[in-house]
């Protein structure tokens, strides 16, 4: 008997398409090892797995299956989007446990594409921290399940890193689809704005958040991201070579990269050279304030998605996240420090067609009950292990994350690329250079890895 788990999307929508595999079959092998393997990585705050199969059967039934590009794919879905007849809980005691009417937008495009809803992952409460725990889970990293799995689509990524599914969805508003990607060796991209329906939370975080998958590889990255998008993302015909900045260096102030995300740059930077790219050592002109604006658009979008909740429901942390951020909620809609930081970068990416750069600073932390620790010790936390990312959220241009070699520890370790708008076909083309020169291990050895967790 053939197994579907561990297949690349494109693989099990192609068996289907070809009639080699039915959508029953294919989602109940993925929801056995769901319920084998959950407990472990606290990736789902909810499977569907009733519901799942009735979903299955109705795809085998439609008359154009031959045509769906996704058929039969199971999928997860991040819990802040919106799932027709399951509660939307954003990671909070303090949101409506009534189910939803309607699917999300995005949620709705994969669908309609042959997907399967399997279950919504969890997150932090409000999708606003860089590590996964709270009152519905803790999301652990597949690789070291001593290690958070990051934040904030934190059990998407767990849950495609532990080949629960083998593409998920979830989104990013100052990295939460990169920061987890990096932990957990997945591929992913942020896109720019516009390009693939947002509305997420009250006003996407002021444009700053995005949709996006999470997968195994980068044709599985561009198949789901191009159903997100209704459109295409062509490769270039007989490719001219890009002109990549190589750079070592935090956008923040005072943190410091650790070496092997800067070796992981440095190794990168020399496959594409040896691609016949042009690489060049150079840094963004970051302005000096670019942390505090970073902080003032983190707590203000906080602090608009908790309008309307009880506080006594919320976290320590997010009720004081929710309380620095008003103050800011008025200067930050004009969108005016973000219109400055685009301008100072843009004549950089006019030079430049692609920015090669970390994207962690330094490993995941520890599992635990961040979400009782208090504010200031997380905002410390994110900070000083993910200051690479928040950047592109501000600019709204698209970037991803890449996996690239592994930490000491054997857990993976990855690079981040960064382009100018419009350019997502780009980033996917490069990423997809560096898969082919420096493969990756597509999912972690769950059943090899002790309970007590990984190495450090």
């Amino acid at each position: 008997m053939t197994s579907w788990v561990g297949r690349t999307a494109a693989e099990i929508a192609a068996a289907v398409r070809e009639k080699r595999a039915t959508p029953r079959e294919v989602v109940a092998e993925y929801l056995a090892r769901i319920e084998r393997l959950d407990a472990r990585t606290g990736a789902f705050r909810t499977v569907r797995a009733e519901a799942a199969l009735a979903e299955a059967d109705e795809v085998a039934s439609r008359a154009g299956l031959a045509d769906l590009p996704l058929a039969g794919v199971p999928v997860a879905v991040k819990d802040n989007l919106s799932v027709r007849g399951e509660a939307n809980r954003n990671g909070s005691a303090a949101t409506s446990s009534a189910p939803a009417a309607d699917d999300h937008v995005t949620v709705a495009r994969l669908r309609a594409a042959g997907a399967v809803v399997v279950g919504l992952t969890n997150v932090p409460e409000l999708c606003v921290f860089g590590t996964t725990e709270g009152v519905h889970g803790t999301a652990r990293n597949p690789w070291d399940l001593s290690r958070t799995a990051g934040g904030s689509s934190g059990g998407s990524a767990a849950a495609v890193a532990a080949g629960l599914v083998p593409v998920a969805l979830g989104n990013d508003g100052m990295g939460s689809l990169r920061i987890p990607a990096a932990n957990c060796g997945l591929v992913t991209l942020k896109p720019g704005h516009g390009v693939v329906p947002a509305g997420i939370g009250n006003g996407d975080w002021f444009g700053m958040s995005e949709n996006g998958p999470l997968a195994t590889t980068v044709e599985d990255l561009r198949l789901v991201l191009s159903v997100l998008a209704d459109a295409e993302f062509g490769r270039r015909v007989d490719p001219a070579p890009l002109t990549v900045a190589v750079s070592l260096r935090s956008p923040l102030l005072g943190v410091r990269v650790g070496k092997p995300y800067t070796s992981a740059v440095r190794e990168a930077a020399g496959l594409l050279a040896g691609a016949g790219h042009r690489l060049r050592r150079a840094e963004p002109p970051y302005p000096a304030s670019l942390g505090v604006t970073a902080l003032r658009h983190w707590t203000a979008g906080t602090a608009v998605d908790a309008e309307g909740l009880d506080p006594a429901r919320l976290a320590r942390r997010t009720r004081v996240h929710a309380a620095v951020g008003r103050r800011f909620v008025g200067a930050v809609r004009t969108g005016e420090a973000r219109e400055r930081l685009r301008r100072r970068l843009e004549p950089f990416f006019a030079e430049h067609d692609v920015l090669l750069m970390p994207a962690l600073a330094r490993r995941s932390p520890e599992a635990g009950p961040w979400h009782e620790r208090g504010w200031l010790r997380n905002l410390l936390l994110n900070t000083n292990y993910s200051p690479m990312t928040p950047t592109w959220n501000l600019t709204g241009w698209p970037a991803m994350s890449v996996p690239f070699g592994t930490l000491p520890s054997g857990t993976p370790r990855a690079v981040q690329l960064v382009a100018r708008p419009g350019s997502e076909a780009v980033l996917l083309e490069v990423a997809g250079q560096l898969e082919e020169l420096r493969p990756w291990r597509r999912t972690a050895p769950l059943d090899q890895i002790p309970r007590s967790g990984g190495g450090v």
